[in-house]
């Protein structure tokens, strides 16, 4: 299980950094919300993986930390919320510059 869980959590941040380097703004808000989700699965996982424990201490033996699932889900709502504005910025500056470079520039026409 924790080996799936590494595999996942790199596969995620690997892509999240490569999608950041690219030019178009709608691969860089994907690469941050591949990065938003590759942080809650690394913070998830700092509470220890238990499966079946509840998260109230004193219910069982094993019980799982409640407090990065707390953390986890003030994150999720946290970069839902920054997913949104990025998106409506990247809009905004789509209409205003008329292409969706992150530079504002477009490359096809300084070759010409």
């Amino acid at each position: 299980m924790e080996l799936l869980y590494a595999l996942t959590l790199g596969v995620l941040t690997t892509c999240g950094v490569y999608l950041l380097m690219r030019a178009r703004t709608f691969t860089v808000i994907l690469g941050l919300t591949l990065l938003s989700h590759a942080v809650n699965l690394y913070l998830f996982a700092s509470g220890r993986l238990v499966a079946g424990a509840p998260a109230i201490v004193g219910l069982s033996q094993r019980s799982a930390d409640p407090l990065p699932q707390a953390l986890v889900l003030t994150a999720i709502v946290i970069g839902f919320a920054m997913t949104a504005f990025v998106v409506v910025l990247a809009l905004k500056a789509a209409v205003e510059l008329r292409n969706d470079h992150v530079d504002g520039e477009n490359p096809e026409e300084d070759r010409a």
